[in-house]
């Protein structure tokens, strides 16, 4: 008895009454945590959304390098030299001889 007497005093023992307050409280509960557009899977989509502009700006950059490599290599003298050096190309009665280094036997 006395605890009913005591949440009679307090001012929010009738608000918890209300049905349209215990309505709006669930549907607010509702919002955040249940549904399918929920805050919480807002926020998930937010990183993913940070994750691939970031990933936009790299590849732009890449983008940006691979442009200038391609204009400078408009030159027959720089399309020979990558070609020898990435593709092993030579020229008529050259030998070209490759050198590789074991690295995990030196240590």
């Amino acid at each position: 008895m006395k605890i009913v007497e005591t949440l009679k005093n307090y001012k929010y023992v009738s608000l918890l009454k209300n049905p349209f307050f215990l309505v709006g409280l669930l549907f607010v509960i509702w919002i955040i945590f249940f549904d399918s557009s929920s805050l919480l899977e807002q926020r998930v989509i937010d990183q993913e959304i940070n994750k691939l502009e970031d990933n936009k700006k790299y590849f732009e950059n890449e983008i940006a390098k691979d442009r200038q490599a391609i204009k400078g290599l408009k030159s027959g003298d720089a399309t020979e030299k990558y070609a020898r050096e990435n593709y092993y190309m030579k020229r008529e009665n050259e030998d070209v001889f490759i050198i590789e280094f074991d690295t995990l036997s030196a240590q």
